[in-house]
Parts: C-alpha cells; structure tokens; sequence
C-alpha cells in the first residue's frame, strides 16, 4: 500500500501545504483533517509562505494569527482608489461640489506648474474659482479585507494625497477621510486643515499622509474626500491641483 499522508513527517506536509494558493489553505486544506488544520493554523507554513515569496517584515510577529494575516496582507496591499491620476477622466469619483466651472484634468506639469516627482504620474484634477470637492467610498470587504481581519487585526490603514498650486494663482487646499461602519456611521475621522498656497509660490507638489490605527471593530468603508479652489476667483481652473491619491491597508 501506498504510505498515506498522515505518515509524512510534519516538516515535509509544510512543505507541500506551502506550494497551495492561500486561499485553498483556508478554505479547503483547513478542512481536510485535524493535523492539517492544526498546520493552517499555525505559524510555520506562514513563515514559510512568507520567506518563499520574499514578503519581510513580520519577524517581529511572535504568534501565528499574525504571520497569516501578514500574508495576506502583503499580498494584496495595493492603492484602493481607482483611477487617483485622472487616467479615466472623472470615473469613480463622486463629485461632491462642482463650484466655479468645477473639475478639470490637465496634464502634466501643466501651465506654470512643475513636474511631478514620479514618472509614473502624467495627469491631474484640478479646481476653479469656488469650492470643487470631490470623494470616493473604498468598500473594505469588496476588495478582500473581511471582518473579522477589520476587527480584530485592525491593520493600519494608510491615506496619502498629493498637491500643488500654480505659480501664477493662490489656492486652497482639503483633505478629509472617514472611517465608516455597515450603515455608514463616522468611526474615525482626519480632516487637514484648509491649506493656503499663496499667489507666488514655486508649484512644487506636496505629500499630505494620514494612518488610522487602533480605530476599534466595525470599520467597512473608507471615505476619502478633498477639494480645494484658487483664491483670486479667476475664471477657468486656477485653483490647487491634486493626483496620484492612496488609500492602502498595511501588513
């Protein structure tokens, strides 16, 4: 007879268990038998997983809850906004307030702007002569993060915005982000200050970052908002440029 499975030395089934897609492990390898579920559970094939697809950083990590979910959330950290460039116009983005002659996408550095200190970056939004705010809504759970990682992990969740003014105009500038729950209560909030970029400034695009952490169970959606306007109500679009806008869930 063929020597069945369960006679192979625990190190060996590791090895084996750690060439499945992570996903199968969960739910399906999981369910096979006792001993592997004990292994899902454990801490050594995450160890594994991990040293084999080069995701470092959770040597700190004593338990083994940790070295899973650290896994998995190395493998899908991603920018969760769509479209944070103005690649695909004004898609995704609900235009909260449209003021003056509202949103535009110019490209790249643009009049009396600069270059944007990514190559990867070609377009922005920019604002008119009264308030244009616009927001996106990132659903956690569609994007893979379930509850009970939201809950009781509670990984720290990463907002980042870039953005300038042109040399030729003052402007304004907002960011706020929400943390919403299932129907849509405000569990955290980061709203910056309004941040004035006065008429002669050198158009060098700036960093605005918050990170959420410790924000307690029940977080589902992220709200992330911004706007802004030039501050001399000139015609057309003057006011602050934004681009390139993350909202990234940390290992």
């Amino acid at each position: 007879a063929s020597p069945r499975m369960e006679s192979l030395p625990e190190a060996v089934l590791i090895r084996i268990l750690a060439a499945i897609p992570a996903v199968d492990l969960v739910l399906v390898c999981r369910l096979v038998c006792c001993q592997w579920r004990n292994l899902v559970d454990g801490a050594a094939l995450w160890m594994l997983k991990c040293q084999q697809e080069g995701l470092t950083g959770a040597e700190s990590q004593e338990d083994a809850e940790n070295w899973q979910n650290f896994y998995f959330l190395s493998k899908k950290r991603r920018n969760l906004i769509k479209n944070p460039c103005g690649e695909e116009d004004l898609q995704y983005w609900g235009e909260v307030e449209n003021g003056g002659d509202g949103w535009k996408i110019e490209e790249l550095p643009g009049d009396f702007g600069t270059e944007f200190p990514s190559e990867e970056v070609h377009k922005y939004f920019v604002t008119s002569f009264e308030w244009c705010r616009k927001a996106q809504v990132v659903d956690l759970r569609a994007e893979g993060y379930w509850e009970e990682l939201m809950d009781t992990t509670q990984p720290k969740i990463v907002v980042k915005d870039w953005y300038a003014g042109r040399s030729d105009a003052g402007c304004l500038y907002e960011l706020r982000v929400k943390l919403l729950s299932e129907n849509e209560d405000v569990l955290a909030e980061y709203k910056s200050e309004t941040i004035a970029i006065p008429q002669d400034n050198d158009a060098n695009w700036t960093e605005i970052s918050h990170t959420f952490s410790n924000y307690g169970p029940g977080v589902r959606f992220v709200c992330f908002e911004h706007g802004g306007q030039d501050t001399l109500f000139w015609k057309g679009w003057y006011g602050v440029r934004v681009t390139n806008s993350s909202v990234t869930v940390e290992p």
